[in-house]
């Protein structure tokens, strides 16, 4: 049995290999600046409420526009709206750095330029995801699957690692721009992709009646509404990253940030890296269902504990079980979905999988400013566990569901 993650499509097919690249530089310079945004509005404020409202302002943007992005991504040209959106997002990045630059810290701006930037993201990761689809092979879904959520997992690593580096020893400015540089590189090599035409199968129709179709065709499959809530309800309670800069000043101030936020990821690159074990199993939905729940456990254990290495050792095992669940939701997504309905369907598990953890981001600053960090951090893991049973018994085609 294969136990390393099958790397070959990335030698055969140039094309995937290009998107691969610039997808891995895009993500180091966001993660980059989603260290950065929490940090200096912590750093203004010291409210982990306020950090909790930054992501709820990221949330609600993002809403409105993944799902449009998704149908924008079944009619039209998947490539031509990722440069237009990272040219706009670049643009983001340029006013991170010019408010920051000339020291005006004013968080309403923060907040303005956080919720524009999300909402582009909307637009921006549906036709990512679905254009994937389109340039593979059917049979390459799975190796190309876990080698993204390795590559995903190893910018989650150096991306917050770089930046608590970057604010630590250079300043806000200098980080901001660092993400302003990696869009220009990704831009080139979506560019050296070449021309990718229209979806096939294409049939123009109005976006409320497309958008429409991709719920109901989700809506009536158990085991692909399954996979976004149980991942949605899993990121709600179990994703305590607002708390992380709190965390941090309690543990070596900036230079410990970038290690929290990594700390997950690292887990789920060691999971991705020796995944060829994970291809023989075909109960896809139990094992999202049964990794979900194991890492709300490794999230209690983060919060009981206090010394600084054991709360990183269970939050890399908490993103091990994470990694494991992306993966298999990964497999099932793109081996099930039409092509026609890819990229909708992907704007709808961009809303669980980026909502859910931005809704944690509120539900945890909330919780930790009325009962305090711990509570916030150990009452979420639980709930998780919960939620995620739940899921499972009200859903039994998701817990029964066999890949074929």
């Amino acid at each position: 049995m294969r136990f390393i993650v099958d790397h070959s499509v990335l030698k055969r097919n140039h094309k995937f290999r290009s998107l691969f690249a610039a997808r891995t530089i895009s993500l180091i310079g966001t993660m980059i600046t989603n260290v950065a945004l929490p940090y200096q509005i912590y750093h203004i404020t010291t409210s982990t409420l306020m950090v909790g409202l930054l992501s709820l302002a990221q949330l609600i943007p993002l809403l409105f526009t993944a799902l449009y992005g998704g149908a924008l991504a079944d009619q039209h040209n998947r490539r031509n709206i990722i440069i237009i959106a990272e040219i706009v997002l670049s643009s983001g990045s340029l006013l991170l750095f010019w408010n920051a630059l000339n020291g005006h810290n004013y968080i309403w701006l923060l907040f303005i330029i956080a919720a524009f930037m999300s909402a582009i993201v909307g637009l921006h990761r549906p036709a990512f995801d679905s254009l994937k689809q389109q340039i593979l092979e059917k049979k390459d879904f799975a190796a190309a699957g876990a080698l993204q959520n390795l590559m995903r997992n190893t910018t989650l690593v150096l991306g917050p690692a770089i930046g608590g580096m970057i604010i630590a020893h250079f300043n806000l400015p200098i980080t901001y721009l660092v993400d302003f540089f990696s869009f220009a590189i990704s831009l080139i090599l979506i560019f050296i992709i070449g021309h990718i035409p229209v979806p096939s199968k294409n049939i123009k129709q109005p976006i409320l009646s497309a958008l429409t179709e991709g719920l109901r065709y989700s809506m009536s499959r158990q085991d692909l509404l399954g996979s976004y809530l149980v991942d949605f309800v899993a990121m709600i309670f179990g994703m305590p990253q607002a708390l992380f800069p709190a965390i941090a000043m309690q543990h070596g101030g900036a230079s410990t940030l970038g290690l929290l936020y990594a700390a997950p990821a690292f887990g789920a690159v060691m999971i991705s890296i020796f995944s060829g074990w994970m291809f023989k199993i075909k109960r896809h939905c139990a094992a999202i269902a049964i990794a979900a729940s194991l890492w709300g456990v490794a999230i209690i254990f983060f919060g009981i504990v206090n010394n600084f290495w054991l709360m990183l050792f269970f939050l890399a095992l908490a993103g091990l079980f994470d990694g494991i669940s992306g993966i298999f939701r990964d497999i099932l997504w793109n081996e099930t979905i039409p092509h026609e309905l890819r990229g909708r369907l992907a704007g709808i598990e961009m809303i669980s999988y980026l909502s859910g953890p931005k809704l944690g981001d509120t539900e945890a600053g909330i919780v930790a400013s009325l009962f305090g960090i711990t509570a916030s951090i150990i009452s979420g893991g639980v709930l998780c566990i919960v939620g995620v049973a739940a899921c499972c018994y009200y859903l039994p085609k998701f817990w029964s569901y066999r890949s074929s």
